[in-house]
């Protein structure tokens, strides 16, 4: 019995011996050995997860050829759009037309005959494509080119080829009177306290009701219609100006709007064009009347002083205004034509006196 006993208590001790090893336990029949709880295991760890997986670089190699690849295609449109901006600016639409004329008869001209040697073909061959190649450039540039012309067209030329409808025939003989608006007519003055305000010159109101009865006259500034339109109305109260001409039948032109007399529909010859700043805003300097601009001076004359060289002018119909004007160019037009006035008087009391001394 006792012999059983011992080997019942060897194999639990047995049994429960790594346990106790592990906890550094003598006693191998301990309550607190047996009753003891295994430790918890973490359920995250307290060291960084490991990095993803990155991919591996590029080979040297492939990076620089896609540099290069992208360095040629910069390179080759810059050069592209240079090349246009030259052509552009350096030769006109028809220039170039003729240019890729010479460049297709040349190409036509390579031509190679049929017991060539193969040689003789692929050199040929390559010549025609090195002519062909730039011709359909030229060709794609062209197309380009009158596409845009065709759209600024639009900006840049005045709205219509004829801004003024046909002339009554009974008015054939009738001159045509072109005034400007800004600082001719009136002035446009800005002040912080009251913002725009609009003056009307001295004697506009007499210049333009006794010219009327002479002249066609026409109004042609270089403002949007939205400030013309307003302006005419108040200071047009009888209604002797016909036509308004605004910003969209002027030229647009080295950044700036110009009064195209050549589109009024009117004879050149018949033409006078009134302006404070008349050389520098028509494209007709052989049709301008120059008078000081107006800045808002109480004592100023000019409209009043150029009524009776146009009166004059109107009456007496000169067959050409143009070469009329050309003999006061350079000069004060209302102070010459007095001046030359009083010359033809005394001249024709001359002959008056001359005529008496002879009846006698």
């Amino acid at each position: 019995m006792a012999q059983i006993l011992r080997s019942r208590s060897r194999l639990l001790y047995s049994y429960l011996s790594p346990i106790a090893a592990a906890k550094n336990i003598t006693r191998p029949f301990s309550s607190a050995t047996v009753s003891a709880k295994p430790p918890y295991e973490p359920l995250l760890n307290d060291q960084m997860p490991p990095p993803p997986p990155t991919s591996s670089p590029p080979s040297a190699p492939a990076s620089r050829s896609w540099g290069f690849f992208k360095f040629g295609a910069v390179a080759a449109l810059t050069g592209a759009v240079g090349a246009a901006g030259y052509a552009t600016y350096a030769y006109s639409m028809d220039e170039v037309d003729q240019k890729l004329r010479a460049l297709r008869e040349l190409s036509s001209k390579n031509s190679v005959p049929d017991d060539a040697s193969s040689i003789e073909k692929y050199q040929a061959l390559v010549y025609s494509t090195a002519l062909k190649v730039p011709a359909k450039c030229i060709e794609l540039y062209l197309d380009m080119r009158r596409a845009i012309e065709e759209q600024l067209q639009g900006f840049i030329e005045p709205s219509s080829e004829k801004l003024l409808p046909d002339l009554h025939p009974q008015e054939q003989h009738v001159f045509t009177l072109v005034l400007d608006l800004n600082e001719t007519l009136v002035y446009s003055d800005w002040k912080r306290d009251r913002g725009w305000r609009t003056f009307k010159r001295p004697g506009v109101d007499a210049f333009l009701e006794h010219l009327a009865k002479f002249y066609e006259i026409v109004v042609y500034s270089d403002q949007p219609n939205m400030y013309v339109d307003p302006v005419i109305e108040r200071l047009d109260r009888k209604g002797c100006i016909r036509y308004r001409l605004s910003r969209a039948a002027t030229k647009y032109q080295d950044g700036k709007h110009f009064r195209d007399l050549s589109k009024l529909n009117r004879d050149p010859s018949r033409i006078l064009y009134v302006s404070g700043h008349a050389l520098e805003t028509s494209l007709q300097h052989e049709n301008c009347v120059p008078v000081k601009p107006w800045k808002l001076e109480n004592d100023d004359t000019a409209l009043l002083d150029l009524i009776p060289f146009l009166e004059y002018v109107a009456l007496h119909r000169p067959s050409d205004i143009r070469t009329v004007l050309a003999s006061y160019q350079g000069r004060d037009i209302p102070s010459e034509f007095i001046e030359r006035s009083k010359e033809h008087q005394r001249r024709m009391q001359e002959q008056k006196q001359q005529g008496r001394f002879w009846r006698r």
